[in-house]
């Protein structure tokens, strides 16, 4: 008898779309999150797999935030027209004019106000599950998450209330008011997703890849310079060779120095550093060793 063993990056996929067809089986109204970063890219295309050659049957939700990269945004436009998928767009901006959010006096990121953004499009929309692309490797909250993660009724994670899952057994069964999240990109690390992308030739955003780009330094990170975050006293632009680990909102997301201009220049690049993707491009996880961990209790992703 013949037997055949899964590679890696194989048993990886091979997990992932197990995972998004459980829930969908169990879930009467799911959706992706996709923010246009590598990880909803590359779980958008596991989906794609998981039910060609049938379209993809649920939409994809993107919290906007009003702050992002033009080329991301323009990426994740192209990706709908080319699959056909349905887009919900849940904006930050548009919950500020109607008086539905308040931006804090002071406050440049509105990050913070991406929570409560995405908690209006569940309830508006009426879905009870939603997958998105975190990874444990990513940052310690996220190493707590079960890959079915239940939330209650007003969508706030208790790492104390969660289901075991013995021998990869995921129970998608909700009680009344509960929303589930599902994280099928769990054991997944970054190199694997660049690896990944790599092998099935998936495209990204440009940014991810190294670009002359107008910055200037803050605290040891490197922002793009723009309309959206001012410059103080002293914070001088100046053009350089970066590209980006993470994708977020542009008044909290940094770029690293690199001359890495493809996935194979990426993939070397990363199996030389130590610092992780949020360590070295997130500002908004520098606050505080629990900034993550307090917004998922509040419902973030």
């Amino acid at each position: 008898m013949t037997t055949y063993q899964l590679g890696q990056l194989q048993s990886l996929e091979a997990e992932a779309i197990h995972i998004i067809r459980e829930v969908v089986a169990e879930a009467r109204n799911p959706a992706l999150m996709f923010s246009g970063g590598k990880d909803s890219v590359v779980l958008l295309h596991l989906a794609i797999l998981a039910f060609r050659p049938a379209p993809v049957p649920f939409p994809i939700l993107h919290v906007d935030t009003g702050h992002n990269f033009a080329e991301v945004l323009a990426f994740r436009d192209r990706v709908v027209a080319r699959h056909r998928l349905r887009l919900l767009v849940s904006s930050v901006p548009e919950m500020i004019e109607d008086g539905r959010l308040r931006e804090p006096a002071g406050s440049v990121s509105r990050n913070q106000l991406q929570t409560s953004a995405l908690l209006d499009a569940v309830n508006k929309h009426r879905i009870d599950a939603l997958f998105g692309g975190g990874r444990r490797d990513e940052e310690k909250s996220r190493a707590k998450e079960r890959v079915l993660s239940v939330r209650d009724e007003f969508g706030q994670w208790d790492p104390k209330d969660q289901r075991p899952e013995l021998w990869s057994n995921y129970n998608g069964l909700l009680d009344h008011g509960q929303q589930l999240r599902a994280f099928p990109l769990s054991n997944w690390t970054e190199l694997d997703i660049w690896r990944y992308v790599q092998e099935r030739g998936i495209e990204l955003p440009p940014l991810y890849y190294a670009h002359q780009r107008t910055v200037f330094e803050r605290d040891g990170m490197l922002f793009s310079d723009g309309p959206y975050l001012p410059r103080g006293d002293g914070e001088q632009p100046r053009t350089e060779s970066v590209r980006f680990r993470t994708v977020g909102d542009m008044t909290c997301t940094g770029a690293v120095r690199s001359s890495a201009a493809s996935v194979h220049d990426v993939i070397a690049e990363l199996r030389a550093t130590r610092c992780s993707e949020r360590g070295a491009g997130r500002a908004d996880d520098r606050i505080s060793d629990t900034a993550m961990e307090d917004r998922k209790r509040e419902g973030y992703f």
